[in-house]
């Protein structure tokens, strides 16, 4: 398998997801800050111009982040990283689409892409607090209605906790931002995890 990466982008719960297999991958860096994302030989594997992307070595790619989870979480059954039976498996789904569908873009694209939401560049720092904002209601709206322990779910570890962690380390490494207290408690169990630490490193972020 081959993922294709950005350091510290969303493929960084991908990348953590991998590490927790312990199967053998490949790293391709894809410089989103050099626009590398829109050159013809990134085209050629994602048309999308987005990471994560992932080779599974069979000559075929899958993109976004959700189907890519999954897909490593089921075709791995013997590393738990999906509920097994159904109800579970569907909040897992429904977390990891919150995750990636809203508090990623909504949340985090306006604090570091604000030029996207607005055409007046003195506009700008209003997006970025509105991002802020809506992180911190999203993240509240998920230390309300937490169903876990240490992790999100209440059947344990899954693909949705990588997820969550990118998000959580945005917020707390990039943003300044201060986490509810499950969440706070959530990022650190996550950092102190050999496979986060492992991801972390390789891509030449702070621990």
């Amino acid at each position: 398998m081959k993922l294709y990466y950005s350091p510290g982008a969303c493929s960084l719960g991908i990348h953590v997801v991998l590490e927790e297999l312990g199967k053998p991958y490949e790293l391709a860096l894809v410089a989103l800050k050099d626009g590398s994302q829109h050159k013809p030989d990134f085209l050629a594997v994602n048309p999308k111009s987005k990471v994560p992307s992932l080779d599974r070595g069979d000559g075929r790619v899958l993109t976004e982040f959700p189907v890519i989870a999954w897909w490593l979480a089921k075709s791995n059954p013997e590393a738990a990283l999906m509920p097994t039976e159904f109800e579970g498996e569907t909040r897992c789904l429904e977390l990891l689409d919150y995750i990636c569908g809203t508090i990623h873009p909504q949340g985090f694209t306006r604090q570091f892409r604000a030029a996207n939401f607005t055409p007046r560049e003195e506009d700008q720092p209003k997006v970025v607090e509105q991002g802020k904002a809506l992180a911190a209601k999203y993240f509240d709206t998920l230390e309300k209605h937490w169903t876990g322990g240490t992790y999100a779910l209440a059947s344990g570890y899954s693909v949705a906790d990588a997820a969550l962690f990118f998000v959580e380390y945005w917020a707390v490494r990039r943003s300044g931002m201060t986490l509810p207290p499950r969440l706070e408690a959530h990022l650190r169990a996550m950092l102190a995890r050999p496979a986060v630490q492992r991801a972390l490193t390789q891509e030449g972020l702070a621990l």
